[in-house]
């Protein structure tokens, strides 16, 4: 069975799609663009999300390991946003697209609260001559206190935003300061209070535990923090670090010891963080999330996502999934503006799996949230799961990590708190060992 290092080395560890990303290639972006072109008939009963990726943030973290651009003015991002508005352009003119309404949109980056009221307004406003995002039961904007202002926060109140990810991580300065937050500690409170004045459907808040200088008194006091401001949502990451962090190149380089908390200790901490929050009446929702309301707070962006949506990727270095085609687009910058200003699609890479790896990802993404109905599995890829994954569900029913009931997988709590180092054990052998990103 597949088992992670006890130390935090470099490496990718969180499970987000299968096959692995470093699978796709370039010969593949045909398929991709020819998904776009299918019959729209065969697409009108899958649920079709939107992500648009703003790269720019402040400064960069010495842990991120998304695509971002640091010290941008505002024609740089005008000319992005442009560019945004082109591609959007060009997928609404693709047949499969057609009229087919949002279900959900996501803002993601880099740090979209970046962008300034203004350019939100005209970024809103342009988009809806291709798009329209006014019958979405979800629209996430991914925020960084330090970027938020009360007139940006009403902004995207008017624009149609129904769930705010604040991205907090620590409440402590001196972490924050010595992992490259371009926050401190008073912007998130002020933001908090700016946010529930102006009022959204939903509000989550990001947690990251293992930060670089972290310890058992100041995981807790994060907790205590978190709970006084008793959001919607409660988002927790464990520390990973992916080959190009700031953090695992000084690694390479130097020759320096990890400086992040190992496993055992990470997991114990978010497992201590489950109890404080299950006390006072948040559930758990995946192995990364908890929910205040568990009958009113969805997220609909990972419910769609990990159950095979169509997913329309926009902005440089997105990733998206159409009619059964995984793709991603242009990574730099520079190549995405021109592929789109010359009236290109910007797609960078593409795979096409099979219905035997598209059964694998929805199990194994689905399992991130604890629970599987393995029947209704079965009976969407017309295979019997419990024997298709007898020999992994058996292991790890032996280890303690889930237990199945009939049809029904659990996983336990010592699973859940480590569930994206066990999904490998049902990727295809040739799989298992090759690296994910």
């Amino acid at each position: 069975m597949t088992t992670t290092p006890s130390t935090t080395e470099v490496g990718s560890y969180f499970i987000s799609n299968y096959p692995p990303f470093s699978l796709w290639t370039g010969e593949q972006t045909p398929v991709a663009l020819s998904a776009l072109d299918t019959d729209p008939a065969t697409t009108a009963e899958t649920p079709l999300g939107l992500y648009i990726h703003i790269p720019f943030c402040r400064k960069r973290c010495r842990f991120c390991y998304f695509r971002v651009y640091t010290n941008q003015n505002a024609k740089d991002i005008e000319e992005y946003v442009q560019a945004l508005i082109r591609e959007l352009e060009l997928l609404s003119q693709r047949s499969a697209i057609g009229s087919r309404p949002l279900r959900f949109v996501y803002f993601g980056g880099g740090t979209p609260s970046y962008l300034s009221s203004r350019q939100l307004r005209s970024l809103r406003e342009r988009m809806s001559q291709y798009i329209s995002w006014d019958s979405a039961e979800e629209v996430t904007f991914e925020c960084e206190p330090g970027t938020l202002s009360l007139e940006k926060l009403e902004t995207l109140r008017d624009i149609g935003i129904t769930r705010i990810s604040l991205g907090v991580e620590s409440f402590n300065d001196k972490i924050l300061e010595e992992n490259g937050r371009a926050h401190l500690s008073p912007e998130v409170f002020r933001a908090w209070d700016w946010i529930q004045s102006v009022g959204f459907p939903q509000a989550n808040v990001d947690l990251i535990a293992g930060m670089i200088g972290e310890t058992d008194e100041n995981w807790h006091k994060n907790i205590d923090k978190v709970l006084e401001m008793a959001p919607d949502n409660i988002t927790i990451y464990q520390m990973e670090l992916p080959f190009n962090t700031v953090i695992s190149k000084e690694m390479r380089e130097s020759g320096i010891q990890s400086p992040v908390a190992d496993w055992p200790t990470k997991r114990r901490w978010v497992s201590e963080a489950y109890d404080r929050l299950l006390a006072e009446g948040y559930s758990i929702s995946s192995g990364n999330e908890l929910v205040r309301d568990a009958d009113r707070d969805r997220f609909v962006y990972r419910d769609n996502v990990w159950r095979g949506c169509d997913l329309l990727a926009t902005g440089v270095s997105s990733f998206g999934h159409f009619h059964g085609v995984h793709y991603q687009n242009l990574d730099r910058i520079e190549d995405y503006m021109s592929a789109v200003n010359e009236g290109r699609l910007p797609v960078n890479r593409a795979l096409k799996p099979s219905d035997h790896q598209l059964l694998i990802r929805e199990l194994v993404l689905l399992m991130k949230e604890g629970q599987v109905d393995l029947a209704r599995i079965s009976d969407k890829y017309g295979v019997d799961t419990l024997e298709l994954f007898a020999e992994p569900l058996r292991n790890q029913q032996d280890a303690g990590y889930l237990t199945v009931d009939g049809h029904h997988l659990q996983l336990t709590r010592k699973g859940l708190l480590q569930v994206d180092s066990l999904l490998p054990e049902y990727f295809e052998p040739e799989h298992r060992a090759v690296r994910y990103t």
